[in-house]
């Protein structure tokens, strides 16, 4: 007697167990290598730029924010919370950076391995902001030496999970941060070009403290530490007055912050008779789109850098 899964109605044998079969030989040995990898979740460009290079095919990385993304506003999509609660290693900045993400992001280190990876720095590295909280000001990557130490940390936490590869993650790192105090001094060299009077940077919000407190610069901004705040025409008419009094040429606007407020500080100085132009674009909390040279952080820091020097040095 023949039975249903011998025969189909329609005069051919089932699919189903021929698909089973096929995607058992499917299956080959590069794709069960891809899925021991260990898999890595971060949250910024930044921090995804120097994991891939410490890390390269030994992990499988998920990068959360992509470019032009401010982390300060960031809200987790499906898609992300599902990356997160498959990881095995989030590593993400801290020091409220992440904001809004911030209570998912401890949460989920009650269950898995889950590193702020800015909070590792000592303290006196850090800039404090509020002897209260306390809170810290959670730029650092602006200071390109703070950056490398940080490079360092992260290969020691990639090397904590995986412990098979952990030596070629620190050898990478320590050749990556050999790099970027090349970078750091270069930096310094180049806002030396800037003449002293003229070395104010003004920005949409107060990220760039590390900046200035390493390469000699006052840093002002229009909005506070986080693009979560507001600022109000008090904040807005004390800019304007700074700028005119110190007759500062040139203020910048960031790749993940709106521009509407510093076109207003401009507008407002032309009112004063003060002359003031936006000097140019700098990428403040993400990286530059694929494929551009602002898509890695030594191509952001290069960037700003020019950008800076061009605008002001004049």
């Amino acid at each position: 007697m023949k039975t249903r899964m011998q025969n189909s109605p329609y005069g051919f044998t089932p699919l189903i167990p021929w698909l089973f079969v096929l995607a058992m030989f499917s299956c080959t040995p590069g794709d069960k290598a891809q899925e021991q990898r260990l898999q890595v979740v971060c949250t910024t460009g930044m921090l995804g730029d120097a994991l891939q290079l410490i890390a390269g095919d030994h992990i499988r990385l998920t990068t959360l924010m992509g470019p032009g993304v401010d982390p300060h506003l960031y809200k987790a999509t499906q898609g992300d919370l599902q990356a997160l609660t498959s990881a095995d290693l989030i590593i993400y900045h801290g020091l409220h950076l992440e904001g809004k993400m911030g209570d998912v992001l401890e949460k989920l280190g009650r269950t898995k391995r889950v590193v702020a990876l800015a909070s590792t720095l000592p303290e006196d590295k850090l800039l404090l902001l509020d002897e209260q909280g306390p809170v810290y000001d959670p730029h650092l990557w602006f200071d390109v030496s703070l950056w490398a130490d940080l490079v360092m940390q992260a290969a020691a936490e990639l090397g904590k999970s995986d412990t098979q590869h952990a030596d070629e993650y620190r050898r990478n790192a320590r050749q990556y941060t050999d790099s970027l105090l090349v970078l750091h001094e270069w930096v310094k060299t180049s806002i030396n070009h800037i003449p002293p009077e003229q070395r104010v940077l003004i920005t949409a919000h107060d990220a760039f403290g590390y900046f200035g407190r390493a390469y000699g610069m006052t840093v002002r901004g229009l909005q506070g530490i986080s693009t979560a705040s507001e600022f109000g025409l008090r904040d807005l008419s004390n800019l304007v007055t700074y700028l005119t009094k110190h007759k500062i040429r040139a203020v910048f606007v960031e790749s993940s912050v709106p521009t509407k407020s510093l076109e207003a500080v401009v507008e407002g100085c032309r009112m004063r008779g003060h002359t003031l132009v936006i000097g140019g674009m700098l990428y403040a909390d993400a990286l530059g789109n694929t494929g551009t040279p602002e898509a890695s952080y030594t191509g952001i820091v290069r960037h700003n850098v020019n950008t800076i020097v061009r605008a002001l040095k004049r």
